[in-house]
């Protein structure tokens, strides 16, 4: 488990990384909104997880649009490699698993461990709540696998597909989370795999509550 030493390391380079930057050609390339300022400096406004960040340039702070408040040391890691990372590119419209990511088989064990076991544990005998939850909290849209699926458009760049499949008197519930494939030239399979538990445990949360 990193530490909170750990995540401020990797902030000061995701900053140190794009200081020198363009900060509208970055916008354009990851499909932020550009607000320029004076002097130099701008706001990218970018849409993480169905909810509106503003991010300053050149002072790289994170906010919540609507409150005002910080965004999690942990989440604008997440974003800083999405700005270096999503270089202009564009969704490929196919799909692939995590274990076929660079480095995913490395990191499977721990992407199992953190998001597709406990989606299946939270959902697999209830999956219409899934699909319920990530509409309502991320705007998902149907998929068509499994036997009840969403994608989650978690960046704008990145959809990811949530899918179930319901058990029976012979097997137990099952499910995956697929990824199009670009987000391989985007995130690292540890980005990943953070990214996919930052999508299910808030539904998790939710679902506890139902």
């Amino acid at each position: 488990m990193p530490r909170i030493d750990d995540y401020k390391t990797a902030v000061k380079l995701g900053k140190e990384a794009l200081a020198e930057k363009n900060p509208k050609r970055i916008a354009d390339q990851c499909n932020a909104v550009f607000e320029p300022g004076s002097g130099g400096d701008a706001v990218l406004i970018l849409d993480f997880l169905n909810i509106k960040i503003n991010i300053t340039w050149p002072g790289f702070n994170f906010s919540y649009v609507e409150s005002g408040e910080e965004v999690p040391i942990q989440k604008q890691v997440l974003l800083l490699h999405y700005l270096i990372g999503a270089k202009g590119s564009a969704i490929k419209g196919a799909w692939i698993a995590y274990q076929e990511v660079p480095d995913g088989k490395f990191y499977l064990d721990a992407f199992v461990r953190r998001a597709k076991n406990p989606m299946v544990q939270a959902f697999g005998n209830q999956p219409e709540l899934l699909v319920k939850l990530a509409t309502e909290v991320y705007g998902a849209k149907p998929f068509d696998q499994g036997d009840l699926s969403v994608v989650v458009q978690a960046l704008p760049l990145v959809p990811v597909a949530l899918i179930l499949w319901k058990g029976d008197d012979e097997f137990p519930p099952e499910g995956t989370i697929l990824f199009d494939k670009s987000i391989s030239d985007i995130f690292s399979a540890e980005d990943i795999a953070w990214l996919a538990g930052m999508i299910i445990y808030p539904l998790m949360g939710m679902g506890k509550k139902k």
